[in-house]
């Protein structure tokens, strides 16, 4: 299972019901937060979540309403005891940024670790597969797609066709590889094909882009910025690169997500249910995120 929950669903500015924008997965123990807008250290204990679990945080880009909570959220992380170090992922420049935040933040008694995207890459966080990937906006900035994989059904006649001893046939279900009384097995040997997993993808700040499309594919949920949702907004979106309620609903549609979860909003689209319609009469799956918006994320079977 993956927990995902939506933080903040605000564009350039806080709203009185609506931080900035702030999104936490949860699998297994494990908390990747990304981004990391202005209140997003309030927003985590409004959603009841937890800052102890989280060992990863994931940058879209370096406008203030995406990263300026960072330094009171390492501080308060500070003042509960952490002390394991914390992954930060996102574009180029990413390390001189935090160090330039983190200068009111300082002495923080855990190690800060710094993975920027110069080339496809990809991370693992506890089960989770993280792979950042380019969109277009004004500056460098990045999607994320999270993937919890699954690995196939345990094969009785795999395993004993493979003469694997009974005693690893479990062991080999979690590990890929077991070294028992000298020889080696490895989980191919008792696994069928690995079944469908789970995935999430967030992405937001950006013009409608191919790369959007290709990671997104087969989602079980795509959070996906709706910063306009009048059609009359195309003009300015295209003018500031964002994109309105249809050009999302449309990526959805190509990229055969399960679910559209529309975010990133204009302070100046203070009801954005008004305007679903605009992305559900294309796809109907489609609906409006909010500050604490969670859903658990299950395997299909």
């Amino acid at each position: 299972m993956m927990n995902v929950t939506l933080l903040g669903t605000s564009g350039m500015m806080p709203l009185k019901n609506r931080w900035l924008s702030s999104c936490m997965i949860t699998c297994n123990g494990h908390s990747i937060l990304t981004d990391c807008g202005e209140g997003t250290q309030i927003a985590v204990k409004e959603a009841g979540q937890r800052f102890k679990p989280i060992d990863t945080i994931c940058i879209t880009h370096f406008h203030a309403d995406h990263i300026s909570g960072l330094p009171g959220l390492l501080l308060t992380m500070s003042n509960e005891g952490r002390t394991e170090p914390i992954m930060m992922i996102g574009p180029a420049g990413l390390e001189r940024v935090v160090r330039s935040l983190c200068i009111i933040a300082p002495n923080l008694p855990f190690e800060i670790r710094f993975l920027e995207y110069t080339c496809p890459l990809t991370y693992k966080s506890g089960n989770i597969i993280i792979k950042p990937f380019p969109v277009s906006h004004r500056v460098p900035c990045l999607g994320f797609s999270f993937e919890l994989k699954r690995v196939g059904k345990f094969d009785l006649q795999k395993a004993q066709s493979n003469c694997v001893p009974i005693k690893v046939w479990g062991m080999l279900q979690k590990e890929d590889t077991v070294v028992y009384e000298g020889k080696e097995y490895t989980s191919d040997m008792v696994l069928g094909a690995p079944r469908k997993g789970i995935k999430a993808v967030y992405c937001t700040d950006t013009r409608p882009v191919k790369s959007i499309i290709e990671n997104a594919r087969d989602a079980d949920l795509l959070i996906c910025e709706g910063m306009f949702g009048n059609e009359e907004k195309l003009h300015r979106a295209k003018e500031t690169c964002h994109m309105i309620y249809r050009e999302a609903a449309e990526i959805a549609v190509k990229s055969n997500v399960k679910s559209l979860w529309l975010t990133h909003y204009s302070p100046s689209m203070p009801e954005p249910e008004e305007f679903l319609s605009a992305a559900s009469d294309l796809f109907p799956a489609a609906s409006c995120g909010f500050d604490g918006k969670t859903i658990d994320l299950q395997f299909e079977d």
